[in-house]
């Protein structure tokens, strides 16, 4: 994968972005970065620093109220909403499955609203349920309440790959599962990994699982980009007292709380949960 400033294109970019709830909570203030095509992004950050509403401006759920978010260099701003979420693969924190759909409509979603025949849609199915491991046969006429959590998340990733997207967005998709089965699930990302090559942005609070997962991580905090680079990057050279928490924290070693750096506004209970 080449480095990010070894394209010409970046496959995903902010540029300054800031983002002001209607109430007056600032959620982001001035970020910049750029995802190369194939790369995977981690952003890492307590509740409330900003990642998951970043993460919603490349697919358009939110709009930024400074700056720009641009996809294979497009401004997002000058997208169609719905045809962008149509091209991009999106797993929620909940996964996002219909509840009253069984497993192979709900995996068929995408490619349905773009206008796939049945055949090419089952076909499809099939095919994306036995690349994250689940029998077709037996899994796709269930529901979701039938299945397990891993197994419900394997049908999200599922119907996230459906329509074959360059880019997919994770927002915390492995937060809610069993040590076991977030390993598991784990190991699967990176298989899919290698051999997809899709550019991903994974939003997580576990800086151990964006070291095992990205390879690149952004530490955020307060609605700043702290620190951006490689794994072996934040180790060698923590730009921030809360870089350094992070790690002390994922190494088990006894730290001391990190300052805050300044804040872009006043937490509200009313602004959404980044």
């Amino acid at each position: 994968m080449p480095a990010p400033d070894e394209v010409r294109e970046a496959a995903l970019e902010v540029v300054e972005v800031g983002k002001t709830w209607p109430d007056g909570t600032r959620a982001l203030q001035d970020v910049s970065f750029a995802v190369a095509p194939g790369e995977t992004l981690a952003l890492v950050g307590e509740s409330g620093s900003g990642k998951t509403t970043l993460l919603r401006m490349f697919n358009r759920l939110v709009e930024p109220t400074a700056g720009e978010a641009r996809v294979a260099g497009r401004r997002t701003a000058d997208l169609d909403p719905i045809a962008l979420r149509r091209r991009i693969g999106y797993v929620p924190q909940d996964g996002g499955l219909l509840p009253h759909w069984r497993v192979e409509r709900n995996v068929e979603l995408v490619p349905r609203l773009l206008g796939w025949d049945r055949r090419r849609r089952g076909e499809r199915t099939r095919e994306m349920l036995e690349l994250v491991g689940l029998d077709p046969g037996a899994h796709a006429g269930r529901y979701p309440a039938e299945l397990s959590g891993g197994q419900r998340q394997r049908v999200a990733f599922a119907r996230a790959l459906a329509a074959d997207p360059p880019v997919v967005l994770l927002d915390e998709p492995f937060g809610a599962l069993d040590a076991l089965t977030r390993l598991e699930l784990h190991r699967q990302f990176l298989d899919l990994k290698r051999r997809l090559g899709k550019t991903t942005v994974l939003v997580t609070h576990d800086l151990g699982e964006a070291f095992r997962l990205a390879d690149r991580i952004g530490v955020m905090r307060a609605g700043r980009l702290l620190q951006l680079g490689r794994p072996e990057d934040l180790v060698a050279a923590p730009a921030h007292d809360y870089v350094r928490e992070l790690l002390a924290l994922r190494a088990g070693l006894p730290s001391q709380p990190a300052d805050p750096p300044d804040r872009p506004g006043a937490a509200s209970p009313t602004a959404p949960r980044s």
